[in-house]
């Protein structure tokens, strides 16, 4: 085999070698990826409803805009359903704000990183409510009053009732399908709460930016500091006032009668 050859060969080599690297790469993103998605959401039959708190700091001009975005990127559905549960901001130099949202699993970790851009994690925190009970009991109760609507359909269908006892009936009827109502209003609340979660968001102003405006509170409250304390010393000097002039009076007339005493004697 020539040289040319050879070297033909062992950077085929390479790049194959490259090809299949690169391949395992991408296989192994796409896995772990689809494992964090699969570990954010609620595992099949657990009815898990997950919060998640998370506490940044950025830039005091830089909140707003950012709050912005996130409110935007969550009702324009780019990371899935979502929807803007809470939005609060508080300008000045200590700006903060916070928003609250309730999203699809696969778009917890962008919305997060979308708001953390640039930004500083102080704080996160994810804990799961098991709702399995709750469940349980919701689909217990709408089976339970099925049941007991058919029966009553069927015994509203004799022909012997009595007019008293149909109304009863009616009347109970009526109250079965109210509870069957509330039951389906608590099945979607309780699958709603599975089947996405809420995510909080806190922003704050760096520790810097706080800092300086600190210190120029306190520079701008020192007039007042001071003059609060002046006006204080001088409430103090007219309290004190009248019993320094009664007690130099006093002294005065005291040792004047000591003197006279002392040429006496």
């Amino acid at each position: 085999m020539t040289a040319a050859r050879r070297r033909s060969c062992a950077l085929v080599g390479i790049l194959l070698a490259l090809m299949l690297a690169v391949g395992c790469s991408k296989h192994d993103a796409r896995t772990a990826g689809v494992a964090a998605e699969a570990a954010m959401a609620s595992p099949e039959g657990a009815f898990l409803a997950y919060e998640h708190t998370v506490q940044l700091r950025l830039p005091g001009g830089q909140i707003a805009p950012r709050l912005k975005a996130v409110a935007e990127a969550c009702q324009g559905g780019k990371f899935g359903d979502c929807a803007v549960l809470q939005l609060s901001q508080s300008g000045g130099d200590t700006a903060s704000g916070a928003i609250e949202v309730r999203i699809a699993p696969r778009g917890v970790e962008p919305i997060i990183a979308l708001a953390s851009e640039k930004g500083e994690v102080t704080r996160r925190d994810t804990r799961a409510e098991d709702l399995a009970q709750q469940v349980a009991d919701t689909r217990l109760t709408q089976a339970r009053l099925k049941n007991e609507h058919a029966r009553l359909g069927e015994y509203q269908q004799r022909k012997d009732l009595a007019v008293a006892d149909l109304l009863t009936i009616s009347q109970r009827l009526s109250e079965i399908e109210a509870g069957l109502e509330q039951a389906g209003r608590d099945a979607a609340q309780q699958h709603r709460r599975i089947d996405t979660q809420k995510v909080t968001i806190q922003l704050d102003s760096t520790s810097s930016q706080r800092n300086r405006s600190e210190i120029g509170r306190a520079l701008a409250e020192s007039g007042g500091i001071f003059t609060t304390s002046l006006a204080y010393l001088i409430r103090i000097f007219a309290g004190l006032l009248p019993l320094l002039l009664v007690g130099g009076a006093l002294s005065w007339g005291g040792l004047k009668l000591w003197r006279r005493r002392r040429r006496r004697d």
